[in-house]
């Protein structure tokens, strides 16, 4: 029983972790280009490299960048979960085989 109740402790701080990893990411990115923007003479390039961003966010929401990163936040979720539950049988695996 406290097996599968480590198995589940494990999965759902992969969970946690790999929805917040881009989220934090791209946040970072974006905020940092926010605050190089306030400078005079780096504005335009600061928007340069932001725009291409969000668009690139606004491709996987329909339209809205938001939405784009919370679809890559439950995909990079959904691939920590497959991995996580991987490693987690080739665990089972080589513990029984020894």
């Amino acid at each position: 029983m406290t097996i599968f109740t480590n198995f589940f402790r494990s999965l759902l701080l992969t969970i946690i972790f790999s929805f917040v990893a881009p989220l934090f990411l791209v946040g970072v990115c974006l905020f940092s280009l926010s605050l190089i923007g306030k400078f005079p003479g780096v504005q335009d390039v600061s928007q340069a490299i932001a725009l291409p961003i969000i668009r690139f966010l606004a491709t996987f929401g329909s339209g809205t960048p938001l939405r784009g990163i919370f679809v890559i936040c439950l995909t990079c979720s959904f691939v920590g979960a497959l991995f996580d539950t991987y490693v987690y049988y080739r665990y089972q695996i080589l513990r029984n085989d020894s």
